[in-house]
């Protein structure tokens, strides 16, 4: 092999390879990028047997081939050099390395141990604007959970509806889903699970980037891909498994009505929430009595190490008075996703789901479970 590159293009791929590689024991290959030619385009791969990225870079290629390398010290390597071309080429299984006023040789590994990284074969695929794609993903994939007796609370269920994508995710104390419509209607509807290091993979990879993502779905496995903007040619794939077992079906806890309704001023309300953790300590519990009749809301919490905390907050209210008990970090977690100045809380009581909405934005929505017998 033997070619030659910007700085830049391939840093850029090196540090997405490097995101799935680590100190893999049982398996040290994993630790590992295949640096492989196709005419003039580089081509970095990675994958820790769950997930496999594929990173494509421009490049002038003088000789073909193929090698890996450790990912993390090529990444932190080339990250050194300066701004200037990089020159590399494979001599007896020693890779050398030239830019500006460095030189080196490093060590290559056989490239027949490199795990194959999957095709997805269907030709079947979905378009979507990439940006709010990554923003929706960015609003709901916190709220999963690792958990090995229910598999299915370790990802984010992707439900592709006609005109529109539902991502959802739950850990059974607190869920968010959020709704993008599209602008094509689809031929034919799909749901998976998707596991949350995907996702987490998949904002980090794809959300700086412009224009479209195609997401290719097939039985086990999901394919998320973008393209060169000045050649037909994939420029990112993300190949991943998908979580088998039935999503449960929660629609079955979103309240339809509720019996009393806030508007207030998010900020304000978060500030107030983060005030009152202060005294909550291990119990994490922040209580909170909306009263119609002053059309305020009432934030308290205590400890009999430190003392209590009270506050409030006006808002708009209808509906009737209700006292309930929340953790605390839930509720901020969920408040910090709403993407809007002014919120909306619905609440049923003291013991039903309490529903979370940005005002004017009916695509997402936050439900948070209270803390029941207080």
């Amino acid at each position: 092999m033997k070619i030659i590159i910007l700085k830049d293009n391939i840093k850029k791929g090196l540090e997405i390879i490097e995101k799935i590689t680590g100190k893999n024991l049982t398996l040290p290959v994993l630790n590992n990028v295949l640096i492989s030619t196709e005419k003039n385009l580089l081509r970095l791969s990675g994958t820790d047997l769950e997930i496999g990225v594929k990173y494509w870079t421009l490049c002038k290629t003088e000789k073909e081939g193929e090698i890996i390398i450790p990912a993390k010290f090529a990444s932190n390597f080339i990250n050194s050099l300066p701004q200037e071309k990089i020159y590399l080429e494979v001599k007896n299984k020693i890779l050398h390395i030239e830019c500006k006023n460095y030189k080196a040789k490093i060590k290559t590994e056989s490239t027949q141990d490199f795990p194959i990284i999957p095709k997805i074969e269907t030709e079947d695929f979905i378009s979507v604007n990439n940006y709010p794609f990554c923003q929706g993903l960015e609003q709901v994939v916190e709220f999963t959970t690792p958990n090995q007796a229910r598999l299915e609370l370790s990802g984010v269920y992707f439900n592709f509806q006609k005109n529109k994508l539902k991502l959802v995710a739950t850990d059974s104390f607190r869920l968010a889903e959020k709704t993008l419509y599209f602008e094509k209607e689809l031929d034919k509807e799909y749901s998976f699970i998707i596991p949350q290091r995907t996702v987490q993979m998949i904002i980090n990879i794809f959300s700086e980037k412009e224009g479209k993502i195609r997401i290719y779905p097939s039985s086990n496995q999901v394919q998320f891909e973008t393209f060169f903007p000045e050649i037909s040619h994939p420029e990112v794939q993300v190949i991943s498994r998908l979580i088998e077992g039935e999503y449960p079906n929660y629609q079955e806890i979103i309240p339809e009505n509720y019996e009393t309704q806030v508007l207030l001023s998010k900020d304000k309300f978060l500030n107030q929430i983060k005030t009152a953790s202060l005294f909550s300590e291990k119990s994490n519990e922040v209580k909170i009595k909306v009263v119609p009749k002053e059309q305020k809301i009432e934030i308290f919490s205590q400890s009999p190490e430190l003392g209590e905390n009270y506050s409030d907050l006006e808002g708009k209210i209808t509906g009737k008075e209700v006292s309930v008990s929340f953790n605390w970090k839930y509720l901020l977690e969920g408040l910090s996703r709403l993407k809007s100045s002014e919120i909306i809380i619905g609440l049923n009581g003291e013991e039903g789901p309490v529903v979370l909405k940005p005002k004017g934005d009916d695509t997402y929505f936050y439900i948070v479970m209270p803390i029941k017998g207080n």
